[in-house]
């Protein structure tokens, strides 16, 4: 074979110069392309948008405010927790604590307090997104009523501003009427945090606590966030998924107790938090309706934004919060009403409902990428 046909290699000793340059001055750059680029720390943050080092102080005591009220599960327990740490304060703990074991008033009404309720805090936490109503008809204080708030979003903030607060106006609208949103009953196993929350008028969405404040009759409500952890799961900006088919519950309820059913749709409660994907079939969703079947609620993965930044964290977004206080629809009081009775009022629910929702959905909610969805 000639030596044109087959190039010998070179001894070690016989490096030409261009061999030598070139293997010199192309190392580093094919390293480079083989070891893939270090982090940059600082690049994590070029995304973030931080808040100006100047806000008006209004601003800063509205972000104070729903800081606050978002973690005041976690500061109530730290608070219980510290106290707990005092050896003289232990009786008085005790005390409570056995207390609050035998209190019924969860069940019972709660120990609402208008002064409680009508504190600049609320005020402040209300005009931070800003959370507001809109009223469609009078509600003659002579009845009982049962306000079924859509959706539930990932925590229900506009359903605590309208409902258990004086913070948007609500016993000056409707005069003679005395609201009690519901919560979870776990939520009054946490110390102190259960006090606050029966001095906004929270009480248990258990039935035997629904039927208490309804058969006070005229002028006691109870509004039901009514698709519960379930609905949380499809709380993501822009949509309106509700969890209502098969919720016939509320219903028999308001039948039972001659209660008129007002649906309220709050226009923007999805929106002040972006959800992690979490279609069904995926498994984030399957996992999380296990978490709910096993404990009762779910645990949305959500993020919002921070104290010192707008895109980051896991306070609320400022996004408007409209909740369309509809028109009553009137209920023939049954003791023990009929599937067919229970179907006429949801049909005649979910009509009004998305009767609400066509009307000011071009008003309220214009960046949506879907519309109105009833689902299970």
């Amino acid at each position: 074979m000639s030596g044109s046909q087959l190039q010998q290699p070179l001894p070690p000793g016989n490096l030409t110069l261009a061999s030598k340059n070139l293997s010199a001055s192309s190392l580093k750059d094919r390293l480079s392309k083989l070891a893939p680029p270090l982090p940059n720390p600082v690049a994590a943050f070029h995304d973030v948008e931080f808040v100006p080092a100047k806000i008006p102080r209004t601003r800063r005591l509205q972000m104070m405010a729903v800081a606050a009220w978002s973690c005041m599960i976690v500061i109530t327990t730290c608070s219980f927790l510290i106290l707990c740490s005092f050896p003289p304060l232990w009786p008085f703990i005790a005390i409570y604590v056995i207390w609050m074991r035998f209190d019924t008033k969860p069940a019972k009404g709660g120990r609402m307090s208008m002064w409680f309720r009508s504190l600049s805090f609320w005020k402040y936490f209300a005009d931070y997104y800003p959370a507001s109503f809109l009223k469609e008809a009078d509600l003659p204080p002579d009845r009982p009523y049962l306000f079924g708030y859509h959706p539930h979003g990932i925590i229900g903030m506009g359903a605590l501003a309208t409902f258990a607060t004086e913070a948007t106006g609500f016993s000056k609208a409707f005069p003679g009427i005395k609201p009690h949103l519901l919560t979870l009953t776990t939520n009054f196993h946490m110390p102190f945090y259960r006090d606050i929350l029966m001095a906004l008028g929270v009480c248990s969405v258990s039935r035997r606590s629904c039927s208490h404040i309804l058969s006070q009759g005229a002028g006691s409500a109870i509004t039901i966030v009514v698709g519960g952890a379930a609905e949380s799961l499809s709380a993501h900006p822009g949509t309106a998924d509700l969890t209502l088919r098969k919720r016939l519950g509320f219903i028999k309820l308001a039948i039972r107790h001659g209660a008129d059913l007002v649906p309220v749709f709050s226009f923007g409660e999805n929106d002040i938090y972006q959800q992690m994907p979490n279609d069904k079939g995926t498994s984030v969703y399957e996992l999380q309706r296990k978490f709910q079947m096993l404990f009762g609620f779910t645990l949305p993965l959500f993020h919002g934004r921070g104290l010192l930044n707008y895109n980051l964290g896991l306070m609320p977004y400022r996004r408007r919060i409209v909740s369309v206080i509809g028109k009553p629809i009137h209920v023939t009081k049954c003791d023990k009403p009929s599937l067919e009775e229970v179907m006429e009022v949801q049909k005649k629910y979910i009509e009004e409902l998305t009767r609400i929702w066509n009307t000011y959905k071009d008003e309220f909610a214009k960046a949506r990428v879907r519309e109105l969805k009833i689902v299970d």
